[in-house]
């Protein structure tokens, strides 16, 4: 569909002249003779840009401008000026307006700055849904689980993600951190701003102070130009410094300062520049234990740990594992367009019991290579990676114990998260399992499953 234009200009030698040109490179054009006409059409109309004259009879193209920005705050506004009224001109643009070209109009420059003008609106616009399904995406109601462990985490989240206090994220590697980090960031007010993640332990320590805090041209070898470091790339959102404890030492001495008052210093330069960044770091390690031992500074580890979210383990939240699996059946079933249900009871019972050294991350390779080999409604064991036909011995909560044992375990968090699901409603749980009431019943007083 094409850019609507309006062209507002007293003089119709110049207003036909103008829609002419626009029309030819594929516009929709209307003309107005002067402001009055222009407003009345604005109160009907939708316009992409408005191109207006400032000195016209019945409304000056400043008081037009006006209404412009009140009736339609999206639409860009080009001033036509003489030379001698570019102070006008300037105080249009402080106003609102987006541009100005002086008489005589040149015409290959006012298309030249409707082009860019229009092109940094779409773009704009399709930053701002990006956004917003991005936003969509982390928000920390999407991150899955309904165990206790995790609902706790999901109170830390909601609570913590309304200030911009640092947070420390603690977990195993692939459980989520990062994840929790964003969910963090697109629920706090800085959900329009920059989120930037970056591994601390993945820069070279002779890099590292310039790729955080930027550096000036010249200041060392290969500098041939300024940089703007992370913590300026991401001023007014959320910088996660990833495996913070990976961090040198060296470094970690001039983070306490950016954290705290909110400054930094480029290399090669002594000017502090002012920053407003919220921090949140994450590690895979004890940082209380690395401090101890002497690798991590613990000035810093005070100002990192505000607020602590430690992330369990899948051994410890086990009762969320048919979820997770529910969860990647249906994100990579929907990619690849199969039209699977799920995973038989066999994959699920196994999936309960294998031990995860991996985490969900594991958990999720898993999940997708098997919907890429699946060719029925369910998946089975032969879409399974072969190490897992072969444990016939299963490790539950870190403890070896056999498969009836296992069995039973699996059986009890089943229960468990499907009465959870129902908010305990017996009748509707019994219907999803497929068993009868009294069934149920017996399960849970054998099992001992708790009913709170």
């Amino acid at each position: 569909m094409a850019d609507r234009i309006l062209v507002v200009d007293d003089e119709k030698i110049i207003r036909e002249s103008i829609s002419f040109i626009l029309k030819k490179e594929g516009f929709a054009v209307t003309e107005a003779a002067n402001g009055k006409e222009a407003y009345n059409k604005l109160l009907t109309e939708s316009y992409d840009l408005v191109i207006t004259d400032l000195e016209m009879p019945e409304m000056k193209g400043i008081e037009l401008l006006d209404h412009v920005m009140h009736i339609n705050p999206q639409a860009l506004v080009v001033i036509i000026t003489a030379y001698g009224s570019l102070e006008t001109a300037i105080a249009a643009l402080r106003k609102g307006a987006s541009d100005y070209i002086l008489k005589p109009i040149e015409f290959d420059e006012l298309l030249v700055k409707i082009h860019r003008l229009l092109d940094h609106k779409k773009l704009a616009l399709e930053n701002q849904y990006l956004r917003k399904e991005l936003s969509r995406d982390y928000d920390f109601s999407k991150i899955v689980g309904k165990s206790p462990e995790m609902k706790k985490v999901f109170d830390i989240i909601q609570k913590v993600s309304q200030t911009d206090s640092t947070v420390l994220i603690s977990g195993k590697s692939g459980t989520g951190k990062e994840l929790v980090a964003r969910a963090i960031h697109y629920t706090s007010r800085r959900t329009e701003k920059p989120f930037i993640a970056v591994n601390a332990g993945a820069i070279p320590e002779t890099l590292i102070e310039s790729e955080l805090f930027g550096h000036k041209k010249g200041s060392f070898t290969g500098a041939v130009a300024d940089k703007v470091g992370y913590f300026k790339a991401s001023d007014g959102g959320t910088l996660l410094l990833d495996e913070i404890s990976e961090m040198p030492l060296i470094l970690q001495v001039k983070l306490p300062r950016a954290i705290e008052q909110r400054e930094i210093t480029p290399v090669g330069t002594s000017t502090p520049v002012s920053i407003d960044v919220r921090i949140i770091a994450s590690t895979n390690r004890e940082l209380h234990k690395e401090v101890e031992a002497g690798r991590f500074r613990q000035d810093l580890y005070y100002r990192l740990n505000v607020v602590e979210i430690h992330l369990p383990s899948l051994s410890e939240r086990r009762a969320d594992v048919p979820l997770l699996v529910e969860h990647f059946v249906d994100k990579y079933k929907k990619e690849m367009r199969k039209n699977i249900k799920g995973v038989n009871n066999e994959v699920m019972r196994l999936l309960m019991q294998h031990e995860w050294k991996g985490e969900i991350r594991e958990l999720e390779n898993i999940i997708e290579r098997a919907v890429i080999f699946c060719s029925g409604d369910f998946i089975t064991m032969n879409d399974l990676p072969e190490f897992l036909h072969n444990e016939t011995e299963v490790t539950i909560q870190g403890e070896k114990t056999s498969l009836q044992a296992a069995l039973s375990d699996f059986e009890r968090q089943y229960i468990l998260t499907v009465l959870r699901k129902y908010r305990f409603d017996k009748d509707q749980t019994a219907q999803e399992l497929k068993i009868s009431l009294p069934t149920l019943y017996r399960r849970i007083k054998d099992l001992v499953i708790s009913q709170t």
